[in-house]
């Protein structure tokens, strides 16, 4: 802070961003100009302008990093198709919830070098060696001698102390700032309230220390060696390709034509532009293998084996409120359901919905089935998934996600609109598909008009069919033949490896007929492929393979080439994940290679967050993974374990999602609709208490609950905003701290794909456009930047592909942003803004992140405050332009890859903590013993136990009192008639209770 002189403290300054401040330690270097050599020596000045603060208009900035419009004098970088296609597969295939999960298929840092951390592991493991081979005598003699040289120094005049307090201070008592953390639980917490019948936690392995677990955390070594090999292949390009780059400018190298990508012709219609995806796909597909091209729509839904049942089904539902339609992956469920409901008149009495566990499958089946109902998509046929309604008023065929059923069901309890409800690929057990099925049961009770269609895979439909009463059965012939399975003789360490040599010796040795390998991931994917590819190629004269790999990250056209008819002589290989279990069908496989593995979104307690982890599949898994070889004819299954480990380490059935995953929105789904006691609700597998335990405390933290579990007005309002609650929390809050504009910006902006475009031939270039937007303290404020001038420069894709953003990204964080101010507005929730203090925003950011909080350890490295586990601030955010780390931090999510990585970030200020997490932290104050902490923590429980005996007694009198007035009056045809006492009976004297309290 400045002194009475206008002197800059030595002190490090305290976190008080200003967006407009003139610092240029936090701009990429420019071309040189004589106004930026004569602003040099502006570092000494202060940090505050309060008149440029005043004189700028709101939307501009002075901010130096700040882009402008011809920044740049390069070409445009062109966002090519397959970016933009990537772009899309992440929305549409992504989380429901929109969360990131840390694996190779969803690593929003994986285009980025990491060869910087094995740098740091060999710097540090250098240093330790070198440090066992100094004694201890040896080591306080060169502290002596330092000290004396200082001391030398000092004297001499050459150099002069001066204190430099290098961790936050408190300006008016020169101490820093300490937090103390507090483990305190409300009263409904105590471990005396038992919320579900699951009382033990259910582990996502079946034997922790089996061969299948423990060759699961391993990994795959050839797949490590393969990526090992890449990494030091791109160093070296990156080491001998100097074109781009600040050298190789000043040397005259120029980088081909074909790295200087045209410019991409620009929207300039204020971003109305529609991203949905129904309008890319606007063109009609073009069949993918031979059949689908020379048969008509019409033709090829009449070969569907449910066309061929479809009397007997629809005389079924007829009959039945209830019917389970079991049927084989590719007999036409998902598609043909509908259009036999539309075509019996279901539609007449309302809409006929159709739930799917998955985005892309909703958008994709309802384009299909608009097709051959020869209609617009968004008319009789239309979709609706998160952030993205395809619908009209004449919409009657509805495909949606299940969790938006779940959210209409908030408004309709009832879910009159519709008339029938389909819900496809319930043998998933998806988290909302369970939820779901506990709510029908009490809607189909109240509307006995309503019908509920449950199809499924042949496993499992026995638990649906008890689930509802008994509801009949109704199987759909399928077209199978016998399959042999082979189980390996030995357990298998490496699995790509083993699958490999197995697709080598089926194509070398056997009979004809097509391979399905399937695998666990894009990277277990893309090595296999490669490999068969390299040792194929050191054979001498082997016969001709074609080898496809499918995965959901894949571009579509390269995802249909599964379905082409190889070439006479050539055998197919398709390299897959679990999506080839039950969503796809592929005519020809008569050899299956199954790994014995698949990854599966796991709850970590203790890092707090959903992690895709690999794990053994199951033995209904592995069924239906043998399945897929008798389609055609008869055909041979390898499975990559033993047969004693198919026994004793698979579950008989994959464990349900709701058992291995964070509830914290289902809670309060459930709370919102009613639910106060979950024992009270149908689960068909009930989640265990540790997890709903987990939920409910967070929810408490963020003030959704109340000290005895009952929702709070701010859960009321969170429960509208389809999104995760803290999100929800942050956009409540914003409207007390008048912030509510910039706060929308920034929650949308957090929904939405990577906004930066990073070409591989100008990396370089894009990650200096990249730093020109970053405000210091905050990536949250660094994106609300972002949309800013994205928006002072009218919405331009021009500008955006100018700047190495995505347009396609924030058009539709834009139509996002719409869409939660509508849901603000339905709340009477006043739209304000801040303008340029941007502190306001970082606050209100704090106050729904408070409970994921983290303090600095080291360099690049914290400490989450509440779980004391170790995190890390990765290289590309904001915050390493600040020059140094400040001490507290709270972030959006953790992303787990190589290490656990903080995802967007914001540094704020440890009272903010204190004042708005309460329940968590307190400053420490001179003199505060850890007695005096417990004396505090004992007093707040007292507190908490206090509040809940008297809404337990209120509640006891309210019931009391409901009780008396139900004896007191008899209602009979609408007419209240009161009892008349009779003679002789005793009348008790009223005697006023006095009233509990303190």
């Amino acid at each position: 802070m400045a002194g009475e002189d206008g002197v800059q403290s030595p002190k490090r300054r305290k976190i008080d961003f200003n967006p407009l401040r003139n610092d240029d330690r936090f701009a990429i270097p420019s071309r040189p100009t004589s106004r930026s050599q004569s602003q040099a020596p502006a570092r000494s000045q202060s940090r505050f302008n309060t008149s440029s603060r005043a004189s700028t208009p709101r939307g501009q900035s002075q901010y130096p990093g700040t882009p402008k419009q011809h920044e740049f004098d390069g070409p445009e970088p062109a966002v090519d198709i397959e970016d933009s296609n990537a772009l899309d597969r992440d929305w549409y295939a992504g989380d429901e919830g929109g969360h990131v999960f840390g694996d190779e298929m969803h690593n929003p840092f994986g285009s980025y070098d990491t060869s910087w951390e094995d740098r740091q592991k060999e710097a540090a493991l250098v240093e330790k060696k070198t440090a066992k081979r100094v004694t201890a005598r040896a080591a306080q003699k060169q502290r002596d001698v330092d000290a004396w040289e200082t001391n030398r120094m000092l004297t001499s005049g050459v150099a002069q102390r001066r204190d430099f307090g290098d961790d936050f201070e408190d300006d008016e008592e020169q101490t820093r700032v300490h937090l103390l953390i507090h483990d305190l639980r409300p009263p409904f917490l105590d471990g005396r309230t038992v919320f579900t019948k699951q009382v033990d936690p259910v582990p996502a392995i079946r034997d922790n220390q089996s061969d299948m677990a423990v060759f699961s955390r391993k990994g795959s070594r050839v797949v490590k060696e393969r990526r090992q090999q890449k990494e030091r292949q791109k160093q070296a390009q990156e080491a001998t390709n100097m074109a781009g780059t600040a050298l190789g400018n000043l040397m005259g190298v120029k980088e081909d034509e074909g790295d200087s990508a045209a410019p991409v012709p620009g929207e300039e219609g204020g971003g109305k532009g529609d991203s949905k995806f129904a309008e890319h796909m606007a063109k009609k597909s073009e069949g993918a293998s031979n059949f689908s091209q020379s048969k008509t729509l019409r033709e090829q839904r009449e070969y569907l084996p449910a066309f061929a049942v479809r009397e007997d089904l629809l005389r079924v539902i007829r009959d039945n409120q209830v019917v389970i339609v079991v049927g084989e992956t590719g007999s036409g469920k998902t598609t043909q359901l509908t259009q036999f409901l539309y075509e019996d008149g279901y539609g007449k009495r309302g809409m006929i919905g159709c739930t799917q566990p998955r985005r892309v499958a909703a958008m994709s089946v309802a384009k299909r089935v608009s097709e051959e109902m020869e209609c617009k998509l968004g008319g009789t046929v239309g979709y609706a998934i998160r952030f993205e309604d395809c619908t009209s008023k004449e919409t009657v065929i509805k495909y949606m996600t299940d969790g938006v059923l779940l959210r209409e069901s908030l408004n309709e309890p009832d879910l009159d609109r519709y008339s029938c409800v389909i819900m496809d690929e319930a043998h998933e057990r998806a988290l909302n598909t369970d939820v779901l099925m506990g709510l029908f049961k009490k809607v189909l009770a109240r509307r006995r008009d309503l019908k509920l269609i449950v199809t499924s895979a042949t496993m499992n439909s026995k638990r649906f069919s008890d689930f509802y009463g008994g509801a009949p059965e109704f199987f759909i012939p399928g077209r199978t033949f016998p399959v042999d399975v082979m189980f390996h003789r030995s357990p298998v360490e490496d699995y790509v490896d083993q699958a490999v040599q197995q697709v080598l010796a089926i194509h070398v040795s056997m009979g004809a007929g097509d391979i399905l390998v399937f695998m666990t991931g894009q990277e277990d994917i893309e090595c296999t492929c490669e490999l068969i590819q390299d040792r194929l190629n050191a054979l001498n004269d082997p016969p001709k393979l074609s080898i496809l790999p499918i995965y959901s990250q894949m571009p579509a056209d390269l995802q249909a080439k599964i379905f082409d008819r190889a070439a006479p002589g050539v055998r197919k290989v398709i390299v897959a994940t679990n999506i080839a279990e039950t969503s796809l069908t592929v005519d020809g496989i008569m050899y299956v290679v199954d790994a014995g593995y698949s990854k599966l979104k796991v709850y970590n307690p203790r890092m707090g967050m959903d992690t895709l982890q690999i794990t053994p599949i199951s033995q209904a898994n592995a069924s239906q993974r043998s399945g897929r070889a008798g389609r055609t004819g008869p055909g041979k299954a390898f499975r990559l374990f033993t047969e004693a480990a198919y026994k004793d380490e698979l579950y008989i059935q994959t464990i349900p999602e709701i058992q291995r995953t964070n509830l914290s929105n289902t809670v309060l789904l459930l709370k919102s609709l009613g639910v106060k006691d979950l024992l009270d609700f149908d689960f068909m597998d009930p989640p265990p208490q540790d997890t709903i335990t987990t939920s409910l405390f967070d929810l408490w933290a963020l003030g959704a609950l109340n000290n005895i579990g009952d929702l709070t007005d701010v859960g009321l309002k969170m429960t509208p905003f389809p999104m995760d609650p803290s999100l929800a929390k942050l956009l409540i809050t914003s409207e007390e701290y008048g912030c509510s504009e910039e706060m929308l910006t920034i929650v949308s902006m957090l929904s939405v794909p990577s906004i930066f475009y990073r070409p591989k031939e100008r990396q370089e270039e894009s990650d200096a456009a990249r730093e020109k937007f970053f405000v210091p303290e905050s990536d949250h404020l660094t994106y609300l930047h972002v949309y800013s001038q994205w928006k002072s420069n009218g919405y331009s894709d021009a500008w955006c592909t100018r700047h190495f953003l995505h347009p396609k990204s924030l058009r539709r964080a834009k139509e996002i942003r719409e869409q939660i101010g509508d849901i603000m507005k339905m709340q009477k929730m006043t739209m304000v803004s801040c303008g340029t203090d941007w502190d306001i925003i970082r606050k209100c950011i704090c106050s729904g992140y408070y409970h994921q909080a983290a303090k600095v350890k080291g360099i690049g490295e914290y400490v989450n405050l509440r779980t004391s586990v170790a995190i890390q601030l990765h290289p590309t955010s904001a915050l390493y332009g600040l020059g140094y780390l400040p001490d507290y931090v709270v972030y959006h999510e953790l992303i787990l890859t190589s290490k656990e990585y903080m995802s967007t970030v914001t540094s704020v200020d440890p009272k903010w903590l204190a004042e708005l997490g309460g329940v968590f932290y307190s400053v420490k104050e001179k003199g505060y013993s850890a007695r005096e902490k417990r004396v505090t923590e004992v007093e707040f429980n007292r507190k908490m136990e206090i509040e809940t005996q008297m809404a337990e007694d209120k509640k006891n009198e309210d019931e009391r009192l409901e009780r008396e007035k139900g004896k007191g009056e008899v209602r009979t045809e609408g007419v209240v008639v009161k009892k008349v006492a009779q003679r002789g009976a005793v009348r008790r004297p009223v005697v006023k209770r006095s009233g509990r309290g303190f």
